[in-house]
């Protein structure tokens, strides 16, 4: 990664946050895009902003511009953008009779246009660098859970697009690595429908499920450095992948019976 720029969404904490540490850890340049100005202020410090080696960026992809004028930029303090990675994002949780129309509408409008918009902004700087896109699925995106769907329909959208976009992009030698998260340390269980933090909520996955940000990033680093069209990061993630790649029923059996 020495010399190589990477530009991250959702930068100021969990997965994005660690995956800036990672990326600087081992040589790269870091542009870090995320709405709270505060703790971009502090990672881009920790990160070297003083020596060139780091850049803060406020941004919501949920606006349109602001991620055209954080490529713009990167560019203009590092020179060139290798690697983009789609990362922003949060989980609307609730059944369907409980949500509405709206909070669909909100969590696609992150989940899904964000991503698409930090797509569109980055392509030309990647084509350019011959460059890998990242982009933050989910095992969700392949195991929809009661009282998911709005999450899980945005991370099945998500797959579709890796799928297409890694022989769409392919001429252009743009690699399209699609990363699928299972339980990993992240503030997004303190994350409110309306995609507000709410310190204190409890997690109701057990901790020994739950793997560090750290392990995962220094994974997710090795699968771009590699150019591996998919991820699928923590053992328990694999597991739900594996079976329900191969033994759909029997998954649909065993959450049939959780949910009782």
């Amino acid at each position: 990664m020495t010399g190589r720029v990477a530009l991250i969404t959702g930068a100021s904490s969990g997965i994005g946050a660690a995956l800036a540490r990672e990326f600087s850890a081992r040589g790269a340049m870091v542009a870090l895009a995320a709405r709270r100005a505060d703790r971009l202020r502090t990672l881009a410090a920790e990160l070297g902003e003083a020596n060139g080696r780091a850049l803060g960026l406020v941004c919501d992809v949920t606006r349109e511009g602001d991620l055209e004028r954080s490529v713009n930029a990167t560019r203009l303090a590092f020179g060139r953008i290798d690697i983009v990675v789609a990362n922003a994002g949060f989980a609307v949780r609730g059944r369907l009779d409980t949500l509405a129309l709206e909070d669909y509408r909100r969590q696609f409008e992150t989940n899904v246009l964000g991503v698409l918009r930090t797509i569109i902004a980055g392509l030309e700087e990647l084509k350019r660098t011959r460059g890998c896109l990242v982009l933050m699925g989910s095992v969700s995106s392949y195991l929809a859970l009661p009282a998911g769907s709005a999450y899980a329909m945005s991370k099945f959208a998500v797959r579709a697009l890796a799928e297409a976009l890694r022989e769409e992009l392919a001429p252009q030698q743009i690699g399209v690595t699609l990363v699928c998260p299972g339980f990993v340390e992240s503030e997004i269980y303190e994350i409110d429908n309306q995609g507000v933090r709410r310190p204190g909520t409890p997690r109701r996955v057990p901790r020994r499920l739950v793997m560090s940000t750290g392990r995962a990033a220094r994974q997710i680093v090795d699968a771009v450095a590699r150019r591996r069209p998919e991820i699928v990061v923590t053992g328990h993630g694999r597991l739900a992948v594996l079976l329900q790649r191969h033994v759909p029923r029997l998954v649909w059996w065993g959450l049939r019976l959780a949910s009782r």
